[in-house]
């Protein structure tokens, strides 16, 4: 299957025509002030993720080791829908999605596996409305794998937009606190590894089986013509690279959804035509270390975004778990 793709700085006049066609049709799309016109490339990180998330998220939000920036979740939200819509994160973590869409006047429902972040993004949800926020939002503990069977019956077919990410592995990012014996790790998993329901312990076969049940349940709940964001990139693992965004393509397409662009969210900042990396201690660590071992390894400054509509006419969705 052929994607409609741009790379950074590059302009794709043809697909943009047919884009602003398809919005214009659809009602669905509207732009941000300072959206370039025609790039798929989204400039998510001009801030760093903390001066993004400051004041605007509760301090416990840190927390979580895989966080998507705000930025990125309100891009998509602006872009995809409109105030009133109803916005889902399968996945929510500590509530960004949410958060993002309750500001932007939209309403949002977000499923969440691990008590400490649905705990920590209602937190984030009541902080959110304090703030002015007018949308509302609310979390639901359990296992999207299931979500038909989580959420209510009234909301099949009234989602607009679906923003999530998949997990990238039992231990990412993380915080880092300097000690006697060297820099320790912390904050930098999804729970302490005993329960295997997490998708994060699963290896990628078993993650994007896990992922494609997910959005089987997001395409029953989608409305004719509604949008899924999937913000993923891919890992190594013992030299190996882990395409897990190739993975996540191939979860869309069993789930019944069809892909219409794949973007770039950028982690760094753009600075007179330049890109700013905003690395982090492991990233840098990791990647000096290969290089010393005579691995050519660059630092990772984008996410995929990889985009699905769900059809406008009607027709059998894929089965989800009941």
């Amino acid at each position: 299957m052929t994607w409609p793709v741009t790379t950074a700085g590059i302009t794709d006049r043809g697909r943009h025509r047919d884009d602003e066609a398809r919005h214009r049709d659809t009602g669905t799309h509207h732009r941000t002030p300072d959206e370039p016109q025609g790039l798929s490339v989204w400039a998510t990180a001009q801030q760093t993720g903390p001066v993004q998330r400051r004041g605007r998220y509760v301090p416990d939000s840190v927390k979580h080791p895989a966080r998507m920036l705000p930025a990125i979740a309100a891009h998509a939200v602006h872009a995809y829908t409109s105030p009133g819509d109803l916005v889902l994160d399968p996945m929510s973590g500590i509530g960004t999605t949410l958060v993002e869409a309750i500001h932007a006047g939209r309403d949002a429902i977000g499923v969440e596996y691990e008590p400490r972040w649905s705990n920590i993004a209602d937190a984030n949800i009541t902080h959110a409305h304090h703030q002015g926020a007018t949308g509302r939002a609310s979390v639901v503990r359990g296992d999207a794998t299931r979500l038909r069977s989580l959420l209510p019956a009234a909301l099949t077919g009234q989602v607009a937009l679906v923003v999530t990410s998949p997990p990238y592995g039992p231990t990412v990012h993380g915080l880092v606190r300097p000690g006697a014996d060297g820099v320790a790790k912390f904050d930098n998993a999804y729970n302490d590894g005993t329960d295997r329901g997490n998708l994060a312990y699963r290896d990628l076969t078993g993650l994007a089986d896990g992922f494609a049940q997910i959005l089987t349940g997001c395409a029953a709940l989608l409305r004719p013509g509604g949008t899924v964001v999937v913000t993923a990139r891919p890992w190594r693992k013992n030299g190996q690279l882990v395409d897990l965004p190739s993975a996540v393509i191939a979860a869309g397409a069993r789930a019944g959804l069809i892909p219409t662009e794949r973007c770039v969210a950028l982690l760094a900042a753009v600075r007179d035509g330049h890109l700013v990396a905003r690395p982090s201690f492991f990233q840098l660590q990791a990647v000096r270390k290969a290089r010393a071992g005579g691995t050519p390894l660059h630092l990772i400054t984008h996410e995929d975004v990889l985009i699905f509509r769900r059809p406008q006419k009607s027709q059998p969705m894929a089965a989800a778990d009941e």
